[in-house]
């Protein structure tokens, strides 16, 4: 073989490895689904849950009943019920003011859920706001141990959000992996889980798979994400995602793991997910 024929015979082969098999192929111990932002904005949503399909995910995060058909069209799982009965990100279960509005919502959508066969309902802490963490899990605890056994009645999983509050959530409370454990350990149900969003761990934490395997059984939802820019989950970003998803996966997991991130500027939006798929095929 000419240098030159082998050269292209390499680059091939490489393109080939980077590239995940059809969904048929997979080895599927992963679940795997999208947010709206990895796409381009320019798709249109039935695109993308035609593309998602294709590409062998499960389902589709953070969608609401409106658009629930288009999912299971295209044989998608609406993966998690998006905010307004946990609360808003900066306004949520760490106020009492909050608990009688929201626990009425929430009960609504577990029932709804339960019916469209929606694994998991969104929640978050709130931000801080000068309360102590300590009165805010307090607060927190007490909610959710009003709604957990309609949860666990229903089959669906109340995932309270761990975010960053260094970069893109200022005042957040749930900004460190223990705060959420405390409350998780507080109300004790298989019904209510952490949302442990690797992005955000990363940046408060750091110990990414260390944290995961400590604290498994309280963590119900991933959702992935580079670090820093919040972008595709490549060697542009500091995270070893291959790592990752080989030890979330070594771990048992069933439930799904869902990519959040957004394509960095002129990066053509599918080779990245099909990447991120890839990486997660495990």
């Amino acid at each position: 073989m000419r240098r030159r024929e082998f050269l292209s015979a390499a680059a091939a082969s490489a393109a080939m490895a980077q590239t995940p098999p059809p969904a048929a192929q997979r080895k599927g111990r992963l679940k795997q689904c999208v947010t709206r932002g990895v796409f381009a904005r320019n798709m249109s949503f039935e695109e993308t849950c035609r593309e998602a399909a294709d590409l062998g995910c499960k389902g589709y995060d953070l969608i609401g009943p409106a658009d629930w058909p288009t999912l299971k069209k295209y044989g998608l799982v609406p993966t998690m019920y998006p905010p307004g009965p946990g609360g808003a990100i900066p306004d949520a279960l760490n106020r009492k003011e909050n608990h009688e509005k929201l626990e009425k919502l929430m009960h609504a959508a577990l029932d709804e859920a339960a019916v469209n066969g929606v694994p998991g309902v969104i929640t978050f802490s709130g931000n801080r706001k000068g309360m102590a963490d300590a009165e805010g899990a307090d607060n927190s605890v007490a909610f959710l141990n009003r709604v957990k056994t309609h949860a666990e009645d229903k089959g669906v999983t109340i995932c309270m959000e761990y975010l960053n509050s260094k970069v893109n959530h200022k005042d957040y409370m749930f900004d460190h992996i223990a705060w959420g454990v405390e409350v998780m350990k507080r109300v004790n149900s298989p019904r209510v889980k952490i949302l442990y969003d690797i992005y955000h761990a990363q940046v408060m934490d750091g110990d990414i798979v260390r944290n995961i395997r400590d604290n498994f059984q309280w963590i119900g939802h991933f959702h992935t994400g580079g670090n820093p820019g919040r972008h595709e989950l490549d060697e542009t970003q500091e995270l070893n995602y291959r790592f990752i998803a080989q030890a979330i996966a070594d771990l048992g997991y069933t439930g799904y793991v869902a990519h959040e991130y957004s394509p960095a500027p002129g990066r053509d939006a599918l080779t990245g997910l099909k990447q991120a798929i890839g990486i997660f095929d495990v």
